[in-house]
C-alpha cells in the first residue's frame, strides 16, 4: 500500500513527538499529589538504569542520618526530591517544613553474603499531598527488577549478613499503610521523622564529593534559612564514642528509635514516658517512674529504670524482648538490637541514685 510523502511525514513527526515526549518522561520525577497512587515504583521515576542500583534520577538528593532506626540490621538508602521551585524551610530543633509535592523515599535491604549483593525488601515513600502525607509501601520482585505498592504486605523470609559478618535469619515484616501512622504522628497529624538539622549535620559521599548535608541541600536549592553547620544541631552517632558521651548517645538512640511515639502529642503520650530529646525531666524519662499500664509486658520489674541496674529496668526488658504485646518498639523490628541494648544498659548501669518502693 502507498502512502503519501505528506502523510508519512506526518507520521514521522508524530513519531518524533511521542518519543520526545516518552523521553523527557524519562527524564523527570512524576508527581502525584492524590490517589490512586501507582501501582509500581517506577512510575514515580525517581530512579534510572538498573532498577535495584538505585540511580537518582535529576533532583534526586541522597541523603543519610547521624543516627538512625533500627530495623532488623537493614541497610536504608534514603532520597528526598521537591518539585522545581520549591524548597523546605530550615527549623532548628524539628522536622524542616516541606512543601506540597515532596516525595521522601527510604529503601530497606539486606546482604545475603558477607561483602557481597544487596536484596531490596521494599521502598517506602512518604509523599505530601494536598491533603497531607501519605505513606506507601512498595515491595521488590524476586528478579529486583521493580516493586509493587501493597499496602498490607505479607511477611518476607530473609537470610542476611549485619555490618559485622553475623549471621541472622528472619521472617521481616513491612508495616501496613496504617500502620505508618503509629510512628509518623504528631497529635494525629502524619509527617516525617528523619530530616531535622541534628540528624542531617553530617558529611555524606555524593557523587560529585563528599559534603555536608545541609550545605548540600541549601546549595540545590531543597533548603533554606540554614546556618552554618558550625551554629547548627548536630546529633551523636549512637556507636561512635568520638561523636559524644554515653548519655549523648543513648538518648539519641532512645529519640531515634521510641521518641516518635513517646513524646507528648505521640501514639504513647498517655504513658508519660517521653523519650525524646526535647525532654529534660528524669521522671517523664522514666527514671525510678512506674509504668501506666505495661501489665505483663513489666515482667514484674517495678520501674522503666532503675538507675544502676539495667537488669532491673523495664526499658531494657522490652527492648530486649521480640514477644507481641511487650517488645517495643512494638513495629518496624522482629529482632532484638543487641548493641543498642548494649549500649542502653551501659547507659543506666551509669546512672546514679535508687529508686523507692514502688507505690501499692
Amino acid at each position: 500500500m502507498m502512502i503519501s510523502r505528506k502523510a508519512a511525514c506526518t507520521a514521522l513527526g508524530l513519531a518524533a513527538t511521542l518519543m520526545l515526549a516518552s523521553c523527557q518522561g524519562r527524564r523527570n520525577v512524576q508527581e502525584h499529589l492524590a490517589p490512586p497512587f501507582p501501582g509500581r515504583l517506577s512510575a514515580w521515576r525517581l530512579f534510572t538504569g538498573r532498577p535495584a542500583e538505585l540511580h537518582p534520577n535529576a533532583g534526586v538528593v541522597p541523603y543519610d542520618l547521624n543516627t538512625p532506626l533500627f530495623s532488623d540490621y537493614a541497610d536504608k538508602f534514603r532520597f528526598v526530591w521537591m518539585p522545581p521551585g520549591t524548597f523546605a524551610a530550615y527549623r532548628p530543633d524539628d522536622v524542616f517544613d516541606f512543601p506540597i509535592g515532596t516525595i521522601l523515599s527510604k529503601t530497606f535491604a539486606f546482604r545475603t553474603e558477607p561483602n557481597g549483593h544487596e536484596r531490596l525488601i521494599e521502598t517506602r515513600l512518604l509523599v505530601h499531598t494536598r491533603s497531607g502525607w501519605v505513606g506507601l509501601p512498595y515491595v521488590w520482585n524476586r528478579d529486583q527488577t521493580e516493586a509493587t505498592l501493597d499496602v498490607a504486605a505479607d511477611p518476607v523470609p530473609v537470610r542476611f549478613v549485619d555490618a559485622a559478618d553475623h549471621e541472622h535469619s528472619t521472617n521481616y515484616i513491612i508495616p501496613n499503610s496504617n500502620q505508618c501512622k503509629e510512628c509518623h504522628a504528631l497529635h494525629k497529624v502524619m509527617g516525617p521523622l528523619g530530616p531535622k538539622a541534628r540528624n542531617l549535620n553530617k558529611s555524606f559521599a555524593y557523587s560529585t564529593g563528599s559534603s555536608n548535608e545541609l550545605v548540600h541541600w541549601a546549595a540545590a536549592g531543597y533548603l533554606k534559612g540554614s546556618p552554618d553547620p558550625a551554629t547548627a544541631p548536630r546529633a551523636a552517632v549512637w556507636n561512635d564514642p568520638s561523636t559524644g558521651p554515653l548519655d549523648s548517645r543513648a538518648r539519641v538512640y532512645l529519640d531515634v528509635n521510641c521518641g516518635s511515639c513517646h513524646r507528648p502529642g505521640g501514639a504513647a503520650a498517655t504513658s508519660a514516658l517521653y523519650l525524646d530529646l526535647a525532654n529534660n525531666s528524669d521522671e517523664n524519662l522514666g527514671v525510678c517512674k512506674t509504668p501506666v499500664a505495661a501489665g505483663h509486658a513489666s515482667g514484674n520489674l517495678l520501674f522503666d529504670i532503675v538507675p544502676g541496674r539495667p537488669e532491673e529496668s523495664i526499658l531494657v526488658r522490652r527492648m530486649e524482648s521480640t514477644a507481641p504485646k511487650v517488645m517495643m518498639p512494638e513495629i518496624a523490628r522482629t529482632l532484638p538490637h543487641e548493641e543498642g541494648i548494649e549500649l542502653v544498659s551501659a547507659w543506666i548501669a551509669s546512672l546514679q541514685g535508687a529508686c523507692t518502693a514502688a507505690r501499692p
